[in-house]
């Protein structure tokens, strides 16, 4: 991957983290002030899409996360399949350390949260709220600290959060599937077959892959599988090659959706589901199992996994040091990676049923509090590191 367009995609992702930063806060500020009553009507609304005697009616909140978050979703699959094809990751030396990291990012913060709530098999149901990474907000954290951070740091941490979010794709097929549907499977399996269809055909055009597309999502909705996968599924079925003479219309579909997702999906995501009401709040409700697993996993599980399986990778001759990385950025981009805010809330989503009355809502409370301390520790630990830099 050139390195300007690195570089452009890191300013947009580090962009995009502040805002998200921001509109948290406005959630949090809402959702604890005397508007917090409108704030919760507002994500009630039902909203209906109905054609003859066929409807999807769910409320809006549903909306933003199934609907809205699969092109989220979307763009993460057309991100992967760039960058496997001729991006950082088509080539085995730079893969292999991000890659080892995240499977340690994701295995030991999942450890953390096991040992707290093995005990209730709701509760564990949350397992896989700790292992996210949220890149936009850890690249909004190295935005702030400035060009001194080395852009190999940078690129490491997103390849990373790319593993990352491959991740939690299986862990959302496999482990956070309802009741399935057979006739809405066999819909979702005739679509995929149209995909590869024009794919095989060599169908440059990206409206008919789009069109199929929402059909796919839908029939996806109804089939019990989460309706987000279909984003990914659609996206690895966009042709790399455009007509001869034409641009890639993978890489122009991943561009024009950059903006769209970076400053408006995952801001009004984040709006929607990180308004916390602090009311009744304390210690104890901190320390409980559920939020203080995911705190752990955040805080202490995602800097020993991602560290330690570097370090290990790194010593045992299985990776390289990324140039102009020493170990105490590497420590400090592990700990940053504790920031799992929206993908985090997007699993939580899943994990548990959101409301006031559940006894588990506080994951939200959890996912906040690791991820600002995970936010703050990074951020001085990269800052303090690179001005020792030559």
């Amino acid at each position: 991957m050139p390195v300007k367009m690195i570089q452009d995609f890191l300013k947009l992702e580090a962009a995009s983290g502040i805002i998200l930063m921001l509109t948290a806060v406005a959630a949090m500020i809402i959702a604890n002030s005397p508007f917090a009553p409108w704030y919760d009507l507002l994500l009630e609304i039902p909203v209906v899409i109905a054609v003859g005697t066929f409807e999807i009616a769910k409320p809006l909140l549903l909306w933003i996360n199934d609907g809205l978050m699969a092109l989220f979703f979307f763009l993460i699959g057309l991100e992967l399949k760039r960058e496997f094809l001729e991006g950082d990751l088509s080539q085995p030396g730079q893969v292999t350390l991000p890659a080892i990291g995240a499977v340690g990012g994701m295995l030991v913060p999942a450890l953390c949260y096991a040992a707290l709530n093995y005990d209730n098999p709701d509760a564990l149901n949350g397992w896989a709220i700790p292992t996210a990474t949220d890149i936009a907000f850890a690249l909004g954290i190295l935005a702030i600290i400035g060009s001194r951070v080395p852009l190999q740091l940078k690129v490491f941490l997103t390849s990373l959060a790319i593993f990352d979010d491959l991740g939690a794709i299986i862990v959302i097929a496999a482990f956070y599937t309802d009741q399935l549907s057979m006739l809405s499977l066999t819909v979702s399996a005739a679509m995929l077959v149209l995909l590869f269809i024009f794919n095989r055909q060599g169908i440059v055009s990206t409206a008919p892959y789009i069109f199929v597309g929402i059909i796919l999502w839908v029939a996806v909705l109804k089939s019990g599988v989460h309706a987000t996968l279909a984003g990914v599924v659609l996206a690895l079925f966009i042709p790399m090659k455009g007509a001869p003479g034409q641009p890639s219309p993978l890489k122009e579909l991943e561009h024009n959706l950059h903006a769209l997702v970076a400053f408006i999906v995952l801001p009004i995501f984040a709006f929607a589901n990180a308004g916390i009401s602090f009311a009744g709040i304390g210690f104890e409700q901190i320390v409980a199992p559920v939020p203080l697993g995911i705190i752990l996993g955040l805080v202490v599980g995602k800097q020993l996994g991602v560290f330690g399986f570097c370090f290990i990778a790194i010593k045992m001759g299985f990776a390289q040091m990324p140039k102009n990385v020493n170990w105490t950025l590497l420590y400090g981009v592990a700990t940053l990676c504790g920031v799992g805010f929206t993908m985090s809330l997007f699993v939580g989503s899943l994990a548990f049923e959101q409301n006031s009355t559940s006894p588990i809502f506080q994951d939200r409370l959890g996912i906040v509090i690791g991820s600002l301390i995970s936010g703050v520790l990074g951020f001085y630990l990269i800052n303090r590191a690179v001005k020792k830099l030559p």
